[in-house]
C-alpha cells in the first residue's frame, strides 16, 4: 500500500468494520464489506488525501458507497427470489412409490445420490453427469 492509504486504513479499520457491522445484517457480512471498501480505496489510492480528517471522510464516503451497492444487490436478489417462487409449479402429488424412490436416494451417499439426481432428474446422461461431478464416467 501507499503511505497514506496505509496509514488511513489502518486507524480507521476498526471504525468502519463497526460502521457496517451496524448497518448490515447478518453482520458477519461486515467484515466482506470492509475488505471491499478497502479494495475500493486501493483502486483509488493516489486519490487518497493527505490529511488524516480529510482521508477518514474520503475512506467513509467509499464505505458508503460500497454499501449501497450491497443492499441494492440483496434486493435484487430478493426480487429474483420472489419471482421464482411466483412461478414454481405446484408439487406433484406425492405417491407412496414417489416417496419410497425418495426415500432410497435419500439414502444414498452423497456422491452417488447427486450422480442419480443428475441422470434421472435433470436429465443428464452418465458422461455429462460424471463431468460435472468431476469424477471418471
Amino acid at each position: 500500500m501507499t503511505g497514506a492509504l496505509e496509514v488511513a486504513l489502518r486507524v480507521n479499520a476498526d471504525d468502519l468494520l463497526a460502521f457496517f457491522e451496524r448497518r448490515v445484517e447478518p453482520r458477519v457480512d461486515a467484515a466482506d464489506l470492509l475488505a471491499e471498501t478497502m479494495l475500493q480505496a486501493w483502486r483509488r489510492k493516489d486519490a487518497t488525501p493527505a490529511s488524516a480528517t480529510e482521508a477518514r471522510m474520503w475512506l467513509f464516503g467509499i464505505a458508503r458507497n460500497v454499501l449501497s451497492n450491497h443492499a441494492r444487490g440483496k434486493r435484487r436478489r430478493l426480487a429474483l427470489g420472489d419471482r421464482l417462487r411466483a412461478n414454481l409449479q405446484p408439487p406433484e402429488t406425492t405417491t407412496e412409490a414417489a416417496v419410497t424412490v425418495r426415500n432410497a436416494i435419500a439414502s444414498l451417499r452423497p456422491d452417488q445420490r447427486e450422480l442419480v439426481m443428475l441422470v434421472h432428474w435433470d436429465g443428464f446422461n452418465l458422461a455429462e453427469a460424471a463431468a460435472i461431478l468431476g469424477i471418471n464416467p
